[in-house]
């Protein structure tokens, strides 16, 4: 069996309840870490027990291009006006051929910030929306 080659990091979609939503430039939030409470036992000098404690996780930052499209705006803009629409966000992964072979999904997802670039009329540089979401953690999928 021949070893596999790493996935790219550029090879990428992101889906909001199953739906395709558009290109993204930059995902951050893939982690999770679990504390860990340190416990000494009398008479154990070799080592100190690590007791398994809450697992936390990042908020999800996703960063585009701004086109047309006003579904993340308008996501935000309805907490924004209290009316908290909570999604399945999924982050998934393709190999060169496209095919999917890595999914994160998101649970019970909800944006808390959205920010556009800054506009400067010396620059050329794409301008870029961010939304930063919360959740109720990540799940390897498939």
């Amino acid at each position: 069996m021949r070893p596999v080659d790493p996935y790219r990091a550029f090879r990428f979609k992101v889906e909001l309840n199953g739906v395709q939503i558009g290109g993204f430039s930059d995902v951050t939030g893939l982690e999770v870490s679990t504390e860990v409470e340190e416990y000494r036992e009398g008479g154990v000098n070799g080592y100190v027990h690590k007791i398994a404690k809450e697992s936390r996780y990042p908020n999800l930052v996703l960063k585009r291009g701004i086109t047309d499209s006003t579904d993340l705006w308008l996501w935000h803009q309805e907490v924004v006006r209290g009316n908290v629409q909570r999604k399945t966000v999924s982050v998934i992964l393709e190999d060169v051929q496209g095919r999917e072979k890595w999914r994160w999904v998101f649970y019970e997802a909800f944006p808390i910030k959205w920010s556009g670039s800054e506009l400067n009329a010396t620059g050329n540089t794409v301008v870029v929306e961010s939304i930063e979401l919360v959740h109720h953690g990540m799940m390897k999928d498939r």
